[in-house]
């Protein structure tokens, strides 16, 4: 077997392969002998039938299998001889059709990473902030716990509900006379103020008294997710069978318990160490992107297309998630997938640039994914959606995405080796705006801490 390689660009390769006619018929004879091992034929015992027979008449499966095989040894052995990885697919080029006796040529082609100059990246000067925990950060995590233990109770009189509260409702929406079937549900619960609903529809449910009934029109967005209501406006009736609200637990020794802290003021402790480490990564994650983006201006380079790609599905597949749990779709946004792409064109260069820059680095510092890390990532991804593992990663594998998050995790680790050599100066916290003097109830804030702080959260379940 003979190759030449052909630098198509600098990120894209072609190599035309030559393969000797003895070659050739060692593949075929090959496919042969493995067909010789299973098939029976009248007449024949298993494993006894004439090799001249099985490839007369499995002619073309036999040829197709030692095609591939012969492809697929040749192009390991190139890659090896080459010492590269593709980034993405291997086109394969292989029109002739496979004879005994005859040379077969084909060629391959496949995208690489740029050779980059890379510029010095130990001893960079970076300043991080400290990671600066406050009582009131602590009173707010704790705050989210008393919320997500509070009991439901009934609050008494004609009281519309108000923000906070819970309102079990019974609708319907109604086009002119019509009613819309898919639109009504009895004894449901409504927390109000959490953006569980449209705006419109919280607001009136907020001017209806407990027990009592009303109705008013309500808009749906252009991108609500249900297309067939997208932009109409509909009347919904909506009565209120009741207000719930609730009662949160009292900080003593026995709600520290539960949480599996003796006292109080372990359990303050404990809060003010997750959240510590939860910032101090926080912080780390910001003086990371400085160093990340200082080293990317000082190189330039050319960024492979199955990269950028990549990188648009990803940020298209997160904005569709995001819009999906706020009831509303990428249909919905009236652009079409070529606008979309273009939207966060940008965005995915910038994500794919990154990553090139990072996996150079892996590579000059000898740096690897074991299997291990790669099921670990996954599981984890498993765990917060609830998907199965089996099934997400042989999805995985069939698409090729499996090392595209094997390259993720490879960028991972170099970004913390830049890290780890960098020389990092702690500094104060810059100072935060303050805040206005609107008044927030106990789930708001718990709300904010939910986002603030949810790494937090895990930590101190651990404990």
């Amino acid at each position: 077997m003979e190759y030449s390689v052909e630098d198509i660009s600098a990120v894209k390769k072609k190599v035309v392969i030559n393969t000797e006619p003895q070659e050739v018929d060692a593949a075929i004879m090959g496919a042969v002998a493995l067909y010789k091992t299973e098939v029976r034929l009248d007449g024949f015992r298993k494993g006894k039938v004439p090799p001249s027979l099985i490839e007369k008449r499995f002619h073309d499966k036999i040829y197709a299998e030692a095609r591939e095989n012969l492809i697929n040894v040749h192009i390991n052995d190139v890659l090896q001889k080459m010492q590269t990885t593709p980034l993405a697919g291997i086109t394969v080029d292989a029109e002739q059709a496979l004879e005994r006796g005859v040379g077969y040529s084909y060629s391959v082609e496949f995208e690489v990473l740029p050779d980059i100059a890379l510029p010095a990246y130990e001893g960079m000067e970076v300043e991080q902030e400290k990671a600066v925990v406050s009582e009131t950060d602590v009173q707010r995590l704790l705050d989210r716990y008393r919320y997500e233990r509070a009991t439901i109770v009934p609050v008494e009189g004609d009281e519309p509900a108000k923000d906070g509260q819970i309102a079990n409702i019974a609708f319907s929406a109604y086009e002119g006379d019509r009613p819309l079937e898919n639109i009504k549900a009895d004894n449901f619960d409504l927390v109000l103020g959490e953006r569980q609903a449209l705006k419109e529809f919280e607001d009136l449910v907020k001017t209806i008294p407990n027990g009592g009934e009303g109705e008013g029109q309500i808009t749906f967005p252009q991108d609500f997710l249900a297309e067939d209501l997208a932009g109409k406006t509909v009347t919904m009736k909506v009565k209120v069978y009741a207000v719930k609200e609730r009662k949160l637990p009292e900080v003593d020794d026995a709600f520290a318990k539960k949480l599996g802290k003796d006292t109080v003021e372990e359990l303050r402790t404990a809060f003010s160490v997750s959240i510590s480490k939860s910032r101090y990564e926080l912080n780390k994650s910001a003086a990371q992107k400085t160093l990340l983006d200082r080293l990317l201006k000082m190189v330039a380079f050319e960024l492979p297309p199955s990269m950028v790609d990549n990188a648009v599905h990803t940020l298209l597949y997160d904005m569709s998630a995001r819009l999906q749990r706020q009831g509303r779709s990428l249909t919905g946004l009236g652009k079409s997938p070529e606008e979309l792409r273009t939207e966060v064109l940008p965005q995915a260069e910038d994500m794919a640039r990154a990553q090139v820059l990072l996996l150079a680095i892996a590579k000059k510092e000898g740096l690897d994914v074991t299997e291990t890390e790669v099921s670990t990532q996954l599981y984890r991804m498993c765990l917060e959606s609830g998907e199965d593992f089996k099934t997400v990663r042989e999805n995985y594998e069939r698409t090729g995405m499996i090392f595209v998050l094997r390259d993720r995790l490879l960028a991972d680790k170099a970004m913390d080796l830049v890290y780890a050599k960098a020389k990092v100066t702690e500094v104060e916290p810059a100072p935060q705006a303050e805040e206005g003097t609107k008044e927030e109830n106990v789930g708001q804030a718990a709300q904010e801490a939910q986002q603030a702080e949810a790494n937090a959260e895990g930590d101190a379940d651990k404990e």
